[in-house]
């Protein structure tokens, strides 16, 4: 792999981190920083080199300077998907139980549209090529509620009920 595609990889990594929704959504999920670098570049490094690579070249990925070891990458992608098949599980459990129905869900499924929206504005705003002042404007007002909205559905408080 040269080294375009893995400076290309590992700007898009360290742009992420710097993206203020992903640091709360993170830090609430069920992912270490490095559990969440090390899942994105097994399932997307792939397709932005546009090539199949062995576990040795997507360590090597890692914003370390000398990336980590296949072994260590290994793990720590292990680790990763145990808790998103963990969390995925939970989901599902929640949808079995009927819980999907109550009303103290809501907020959590405004905030995943809201979220879905902002992704789709900003990605229409790149693919387009032109990037105005208002457009802009709207991506950080949205940017600004979702990260308010966010940082309270992230308390446990939040999902009692209770104001």
């Amino acid at each position: 792999m040269n080294s375009l595609p893995k400076e290309e990889i590992q700007m898009w990594l360290t742009s992420l981190n710097k993206d203020p929704i992903f640091k709360i959504l993170l830090k609430n999920s069920n992912l270490t920083k490095v559990q969440a670098e090390t899942f994105l570049i097994d399932i997307l490094a792939e397709k932005i080199v546009n090539k199949k690579l062995v576990y040795e070249e997507k360590a090597k990925l890692r914003l370390l300077k000398a990336g980590v070891s296949r072994g260590s990458f290994n793990r720590t992608l292990a680790q990763a998907r145990k808790n998103i098949i963990k969390s995925i599980y939970t989901v599902i459990l929640l949808g079995y139980l009927g819980i999907f129905d109550d009303p103290r869900l809501e907020p959590y499924i405004e905030i995943a549209n809201k979220i879905r929206a902002y992704n789709e504005k900003y990605r229409e705003i790149l693919e387009s090529g032109k990037i105005e002042e208002d457009q802009i404007k709207i991506l950080q007002t949205l940017q600004n509620e979702i990260e308010k909205m966010l940082f309270h559905l992230s308390k446990p408080r939040s999902f009692s009920g209770k104001k």
